[in-house]
């Protein structure tokens, strides 16, 4: 018999912005084979995370989707679904919009961008009292002059490789302090676990170091770029079939609901996408190869390979629900491939 300890772990209530909430219960057993639906419900208090009132504040975790943690012994993480004590998903349980059956197999890779800040709201590498030299030198830098917190991103990397989250790479970005990371699966829902996984990781990282994994889409005001969560995605038809053709009717009905998506793509996006910055406007909805300064972009690799390929959703912001994220896209997906086709 050992103690194993598993961190449940969901999204708060809290808005316009969730937080990410977590508390470790420890359970005797022999061994744990790694499905989190054998494990206990749990409840926890509502009342301090926005999600019940006082008079009646006992919320229920269901436990989802484990993974190794890493970073402690007889240890796993847990992802979790909020319900109310009738057993009805909860409002905030977002996870639960996600369709498990349409997921299967459409590809989703996020790109997490994010601002190591000091204490005092200062992006590591930035003069107290001024700022560093204009961007231009820091993406994808190296050296002290250009480059600041590398150490907090490699444990970081290092830890989500262990737990078995599918990070493909990491990079230093266009502001100085900023950083990427990218997570990848073929499974839509499985993304959006990974993602979730992978910024508790970071919060706790930053934890040792004093430092602040800052999501704000727009943490520094002035002539630096903000921070979005890009998310590539692609499904059979588009990877197998494609075809110009497609591609662009596929878009062109994409760009129908543009405005329902703004809605679910992070908090303070406004401050973000304003034409500037490798950025489309908030107001406008445009496609194009290799253009950065679309909302969507066509990535070169897809007309390279006769038109079949992935696109680059680029208007989520850094702050955004994952879940909330792929809930709308593979809405709005399903509705812009039948009128590609037909």
């Amino acid at each position: 018999m050992s103690y194993f300890k598993f961190e449940y772990m969901w999204l708060d209530g809290y808005k316009p912005v969730a937080n990410l909430r977590s508390k470790t219960r420890i359970i005797p057993m022999d061994s744990f084979d790694g499905d989190a639906t054998k494990l206990p419900k749990w409840s926890f208090d509502g009342s301090s995370t926005r999600q019940a009132e006082g008079h009646f504040s006992d919320c229920t975790l269901m436990p989802k989707r484990a993974y190794k943690d890493p970073g402690r012994e007889n240890a796993y993480l847990i992802i979790c679904e909020v319900y109310t004590p009738e057993g009805i998903p909860h409002p905030t349980n977002t996870r639960q919009r996600v369709n498990e059956v349409d997921a299967k197999d459409f590809w989703i890779g996020f790109e997490q961008e994010y601002v190591l800040m000091d204490t005092n709201g200062r992006p590591m590498g930035f003069p107290v009292g001024g700022y560093p030299e204009p961007q231009g030198p820091y993406y994808c830098a190296v050296g002290h002059q250009n480059v600041t917190g590398r150490h907090i991103i490699e444990e970081h990397l290092d830890l989500c490789l262990k737990a078995g989250i599918g990070v493909t790479g990491i990079n230093a970005e266009v502001m100085l302090g900023q950083w990427e990371y990218q997570c990848f699966s073929i499974d839509a829902l499985k993304a959006c676990d990974d993602l979730i996984i992978s910024r508790y990781l970071l919060f706790r990282v930053t934890e040792s170091y004093n430092v602040i994994a800052e999501l704000h889409p727009k943490p520094i005001k002035g002539d630096w770029n903000g921070s979005g969560m890009h998310t590539n995605f692609s499904f059979p038809y588009m990877k197998e079939v494609g075809g110009k053709e497609y591609f662009e009717k596929y878009l062109t009905e994409f760009g129908k609901y543009h405005n329902e998506h703004i809605q679910e793509y992070g908090a303070f996006n406004d401050e973000r996408l304003t034409g500037a910055h490798e950025t489309a406007s908030i107001s406008d909805y445009s496609f194009g190869v290799s253009d950065r300064g679309a909302s969507i972009r066509i990535p070169s690799y897809t007309p390279d390979h006769d038109w079949k390929g992935y696109v680059e959703d680029r208007r989520p912001a850094s702050n955004a629900d994952p879940y909330r994220i792929i809930a709308r896209i593979l809405k709005t997906s399903k509705i812009a491939h039948e009128a590609a086709i037909n």
